[in-house]
């Protein structure tokens, strides 16, 4: 024991006003030396020292606090702007834990105090909330010393003898609750950022929200608790909105006496069909005696409530006193750091046998409203105390919520915590009174054949009643009656009503709805239901009833219609229940992770995939913005590649308003890196597949098609293509088609250069190592390629094709047929031009350079030589026997070169990445 010195103990509660309640309990014996307090590195978190005695040990104790989590779950670096990845890249991007800025000094603190003790008693709240906010610490503190003894104190009450028990009985603190708490914040982080940036980036520029004046700024945010909750309300508002009223008829009967006025009801209670009802009631009135069947009186009991639990106390608060189910806990929560109520987030609501009942009852005898009732329920005479009944849920952590303290009003008080006050202790005398008795009176009368019957009721003894002013149990006295006596009925008449739908929700019963379903613990259902109201999603009216928003019934639908019940309790419940299984040991963290975010990705994606139900039920409520090219930016795409200029952000393959396709940066504007595709892509599909060439990978090839009337005849309507760099195909059809309705001409890989495997394939090319044009294979070149069909075989069907009525001239170079095709670029937009349709073929000329006799101008015919250092192209191998240099060449598109490149003449690159283009 530290060689008979007192040991050094640092002590750490959630809250500086727990910190400060906790010390001055201790430090009020007579040999702790007094309090001392002195500054720690965060001047709201002070640090009380004094003495204290464990089991004959001599303490000295240091005490400071946290408040609330000191660590932060948040994504790493790359993932945590809105536009640095496809969010469903968030269900497996590393995550971590830290320390934010704001509580750099608590961290400070914490770790000076570490270095100087030996013991760490951990005083945070005792439910699973509190037991990771624990560990938290105790990461903090271990990384500065390794050599703590670590200890919990387990406590329900800021008063003398729950505190002083704690100090002397400590436990180890429970891996297990911590464990629970980090598989919620991870699920919920990741299900939450993935929909919320889902929802947002997709409909928050597509529509007008006209519900605020900021829209630009709205959060459309998703919660795995929040949504199902919404559900809650828009469901029951579907109900009333579906709800068509049907008539009903049903027989009232009256019968006057000397002793007072009964009230018969119709055993079938009503009738939908009249003319069965009208039957009925004229057989009654033509025999209208009433004869006296059966006469029963037994005692009937009112049972108290059951202790209280949090749930119990946000209902009835929110019943007698219209107070939010929010406003009910921090109400709750000032009573309980000033020591007058028990911890007020418990599942409990039985007492355990070891509990002291009769000495909280002893505390309240002085009050000068319940006092003469306390006093009642001591005295054995009157027969009046009960041991209370439990309603069945433990949650090992707390006792039911129950008075600590005697008060009879405080003057910092409001109005608010004079109610909830009295509530608790007004709750807690009824629960250990005997119920309340009643004798019930029960008569049957017979009128040609139907049966009615009438009750009443008389009230014996009042107990738990007497003291429990929030409920009654209203007494109605009838006539005596015999068995076998007749009367005549003073009225019997046919009554007409109708069906009516059920009443919005009230906050009462949308946290019974969430509680029966398990969406949430105790601790958060009220921040579930304040999230709906801060977010749009929902409206409260005077009496506490819910109605959702246009924009929360159009989610709500959006994703019904999908056919995936994200609004409803099934999943989360399942999950609020594994978490729980973890909490005891039965189930694993990575278990429970790793099967809860396999869902909710399959969720995800088809959501993704269906978004276009999601713009239905939009447009139902709200119309179409002016912003479609801002939200253009922001729609939720492919991704191709991790962005080779920002580092930072995905590219993703997007289709433009116009219909074409581009691959850009998710960090736009700040990131403008962009990859235009061809104008005649008329399908793109980003696949799985990943480019073995383009460095840094993975890139990801995409699947496209093309619209066949815009490309020439030797290329394929299908092609499997990347955007890295590497792909001729591409690039060439960017220069023979251009890029849809861009003013200039651009291509891929603008801005973004080669990569170091894109740029040697491309010299590879340039010395006619390349792969071949027939059969996109290396190793050969297209001359002696085994699948390629002889040339006479591809004449003859060029020719057939040429007779089918296509305008044509034979090819000089090959002598198959050209056919007439029309220019798409910027200089030549329109312009008629013949080209060869053999790939291993490079003919081209203008229209109107053809002389009248269908000859082609000397001058103006353009094909490739066969020299192997301009074989860089595929498709483009065709021979002749001059010299590279003695060539002229004219591109697809009509602008004429010397060389391979137009713009410089230098055959070792396209003109699409010459350094001088564009000066």
């Amino acid at each position: 024991m530290a060689g008979g010195r007192p040991i050094r103990a640092l002590n750490v509660a959630e809250k500086p006003s727990v910190a400060k309640a906790v010390s001055g309990i201790l430090s009020k014996n007579p040999s702790s030396g007094g309090l001392r307090v002195r500054d720690g590195r965060s001047r709201y978190n002070k640090i009380f020292e004094f003495n204290y005695t464990i089991q004959n040990q001599q303490f000295h104790m240091s005490f400071t606090s946290v408040t609330g989590h000191l660590m932060e779950l948040e994504f790493e670096e790359r993932y945590r702007k809105w536009h640095s990845c496809d969010p469903v890249q968030l269900y497996q991007a590393a995550v971590k834990k830290y320390v934010p800025e704001d509580k750099l000094d608590i961290k400070r603190t914490l770790e000076e105090e570490a270095r100087r003790c030996q013991w760490l008693i951990l005083w945070l709240d005792c439910d699973r909330e509190g037991e990771n906010i624990a560990f938290e610490v105790v990461e903090v503190c271990t990384q500065a010393n390794r050599n703590l003894n670590i200890w919990r104190a387990r406590f329900s009450a800021l008063i003398d003898r729950e505190i002083h028990y704690s100090m002397q009985h400590l436990l180890r603190p429970n891996q297990l609750f911590a464990d629970a708490v980090d598989v919620r914040q991870e699920i919920d982080l990741r299900i939450g950022a993935s929909f919320t940036r889902f929802q947002t980036m997709l409909l928050r520029d597509a529509f007008n929200l006209d519900f605020t004046t900021d829209d630009k700024n709205i959060i459309l945010s998703y919660g795995p608790c929040q949504f199902p909750t919404l559900g809650f309300v828009v469901e029951r508002f579907w109900e009333i909105q579906s709800h068509e009223p049907e008539e009903f008829w049903t027989i009232n009967c009256t019968h006057n006496s000397e002793e007072g006025l009964a009230t018969f009801s119709w055993m079938r209670g009503h009738l939908f069909d009249y003319t069965c009802a009208a039957i009925i009631y004229e057989m009654c009135v033509q025999e209208p005696t009433a004869t006296v069947t059966r006469v029963r009186q037994q005692e009937k009991l009112k049972y108290p409530p059951h202790p209280l639990s949090t749930i119990e106390l946000e209902k009835r608060a929110s019943r007698y006193f219209r107070m939010s189910s929010e406003h009910t806990m921090k109400v709750a929560e000032d009573l309980y750091q000033a020591g007058f109520i028990s911890y007020p987030r418990t599942e409990t609501d039985g007492f355990s046998e070891r509990t002291d009942l009769c000495m909280m009852v002893q505390e309240q005898q002085v009050h000068p409203v319940w006092g003469s009732y306390a006093q009642r329920l001591l005295d054995p005479e009157a027969r009046l105390w009960r041991n209370p009944s439990g309603g069945g849920h433990d949650d090992k952590a707390h006792p039911p919520i129950h008075p600590t303290k005697f008060s009879a009003g405080e003057a910092g008080w409001s109005q608010d915590h004079h109610k909830l006050y009295e509530l608790v202790v007004r709750h807690f005398l009824a629960c250990v009174s005997q119920p309340a008795v009643g004798a019930e009176t029960t008569v049957d009368i017979d009128i040609a054949g139907e049966l009615f019957s009438a009750s009443g009721r008389m009230i014996i003894a009042k107990n738990y009643l007497d003291v429990y002013r929030f409920e009654s149990w209203g007494g109605s006295m009838i006539p005596t009656y015999n068995f076998g006596q007749q009367f005549t009925p003073a009225t019997l008449t046919l009554d007409s009503g109708v069906t009516r739908p059920p009443p919005p929700l009230s906050e009462a019963d949308l946290l019974s709805c969430m509680d029966k379903a398990g969406i949430g613990t105790d601790a958060t259902m009220h921040d579930h239901i304040k999230k709906l109201l801060d977010r749009f999603y929902a409206t409260k009216d005077s009496n506490t009833r819910f109605s959702p928003t246009k924009l929360g019934e159009a989610l709500v639908m959006g994703y019904d219609d999908m056919g995936y019940e994200l609004w409803k309790p099934y999943l989360r419940a399942m999950m609020e229940s594994d978490m729980k299984a973890v909490s005891m040991g039965t189930k694993s963290k990575t278990e429970v992770l790793e099967t809860c975010l396999q869902q909710m990705k399959a969720c995800f994606v088809d959501a993704k995939s269906n978004k276009g139900k999601l713009f239905e039920a939009m447009a139902v409520f709200f119309e179409r913005s002016n912003r479609s090219s801002t939200n253009e930016q922001n729609t939720v795409t492919e991704v191709v590649r991790r962005c080779n200029i920002c580092q930072e952000s995905d590219m993703v393959l997007r289709r433009k308003p116009d219909g074409n396709f581009m691959v850009g940066c998710m960090g736009f504007p700040h990131c403008k890196n962009v990859v235009w595709l061809p104008g005649s892509v008329s399908e793109a599909v980003v696949t799985t597949n990943v480019c073995s060439s383009c460095a840094p990978g993975p890139v990801y090839q995409i699947q496209f098609k093309f619209r066949r009337l815009e490309i020439p005849p030797n290329y394929n309507v299908d092609h499997l293509g990347c955007i890295g760099g590497c792909d001729d195909i591409l690039r060439q059809l960017v220069e023979i088609c251009g890029t849809g309705s861009r003013n200039s001409s651009s291509v891929p890989g603008r801005g973004s250069g080669h990569t170091p495997s894109s740029n040697s394939a491309q010299r590879s090319n340039s010395r006619g190592q390349g792969a071949c044009v027939n059969c996109r294979q290396t190793g050969h070149s297209s001359d002696v390629c085994p699948s390629r069909v002889s040339r006479g075989r591809n004449v003859r069907s060029q020719e057939a094709d040429a007779q089918e009525g296509e305008s044509s001239i034979p090819c000089s170079s090959c002598g198959a047929p050209c056919v007439l095709r029309t220019a798409n670029t910027a200089n030549n937009r329109g312009r008629k031009f013949y080209s060869c349709r053999l790939q291993e073929c490079n003919f081209f000329v203008w229209e109107d350079n053809i002389n009248e006799g269908g000859r082609v101008a000397r001058g103006n015919i353009s094909r490739t030589a066969s020299n192997p250092s301009r074989s860089g192209v595929r498709g483009r191998g065709g021979q002749s026997g001059r010299q590279a240099n003695d060539v002229a060449f004219v591109s697809a598109t009509g602008e004429p070169v010397s060389g391979r490149c137009f713009v410089c003449g230098d055959p070792s690159h396209f003109a699409n990445v010459c350094p001088n283009r564009g000066r």
